[in-house]
């Protein structure tokens, strides 16, 4: 999935799939699945078949195993954490070479926690997320929010967006940094409706290791790491 990660402690460039995969970690912030998975309960009815798109560990079903039925996970590679439960299933892909052997309508919710930044068609990937999606379904998506106050700071100091920076390897990793109004111009070029964007509502003091105070009430685009879209297929 993710192209050209650097070998770290080597000259040698990783080019296998399986080994870029693995160097990513496989994990988001406990916070951004947490948020994720309010925002899919808020929308959807508890029950069907949950396919998580980039899944990493499998965290989402550990949060909403009792809200489905079934689980559905797709990845470069299948993580030892990966749940183990007869409910959860795992389907090995690379995620740039759709279609994902997985037959049409099989989801009634399908997420991408923090993979379409990662990456090279993110066009493509939503259609192949319509595509997988019943009708009425819910489609969910989560991404670096470039327009908080710590992304504009960055670009302006570093001419790089906070979570694009090459200094901190953070690409190649991620290569596609999309804002709030791609999001939504894809969900209306592949047909999607009744579409929400959502912040994290919380984020990073520019310049700072220190996240912006609950206490403060600052919350929305300015203040978020990251950006969610959902949206139903017709």
């Amino acid at each position: 999935m993710l192209q050209g990660v650097p070998n770290r402690g080597t000259d040698r460039p990783v080019t296998s799939l399986e080994e870029r995969a693995a160097r990513s970690g496989g994990t988001s912030s406990p916070a951004i699945h947490a948020w994720v998975s309010q925002v899919i309960l808020a929308r959807r009815p508890r029950r069907g078949t949950l396919l998580d798109v980039g899944c990493g560990r499998g965290e989402l079903w550990r949060i909403l195993g009792g809200s489905f039925e079934r689980y559905v996970g797709v990845d470069a590679l299948r993580r030892g954490e990966f749940p183990a439960e007869t409910a959860a299933s795992f389907v090995e892909a690379d995620l740039d070479r759709p279609p994902l052997e997985l037959p049409d309508a099989s989801a009634d919710v399908a997420v991408a926690v923090e993979t379409i930044e990662h990456l090279e068609n993110p066009r493509a990937f939503f259609r192949e997320l319509v595509r997988l999606t019943r009708p009425g379904g819910l489609i969910v998506v989560s991404t670096p929010n470039q327009l908080s106050l710590l992304s504009k700071i960055t670009l302006l100091v570093k001419n790089e967006f906070n979570a694009f920076q090459q200094a901190a390897e953070l690409y190649p990793a991620h290569i596609t940094a999309l804002l709030e109004c791609d999001l939504r111009h894809i969900a209306e070029e592949v047909g999607l409706v009744q579409v929400t964007t959502h912040f994290s509502d919380s984020g990073r003091i520019p310049l700072t290791p220190w996240h912006w105070p609950a206490r403060f009430g600052l919350r929305g685009r300015a203040f978020s790491d990251n950006l969610l879209l959902a949206a139903v297929r017709p």
